[in-house]
């Protein structure tokens, strides 16, 4: 299977809804892409305001570029 999203790509947080998400608002860069986890799932390395971090596939959605 095929990564969603490339590198570079501008994505954000999906909004689950849950107290304390901060979801949706801050955007991210895609920095690398990283391979299936042991459930299948894609993921990626992303950039954010305090360094870098891992995140699955479903748990992002692209920016609109507008």
């Amino acid at each position: 299977m095929t990564h969603k999203f490339k590198i570079g790509q501008r994505v954000c947080r999906v909004q689950l809804g849950l107290p304390g998400d901060k979801g949706g608002g801050e955007v991210f860069e895609i920095l690398r892409l990283m391979p299936e986890d042991q459930t299948g799932e894609r993921s990626y390395r992303i950039r954010t305001e305090a360094g870098e971090r891992a995140i699955r596939e479903s748990e992002l959605v692209a920016v609109s570029s507008l």
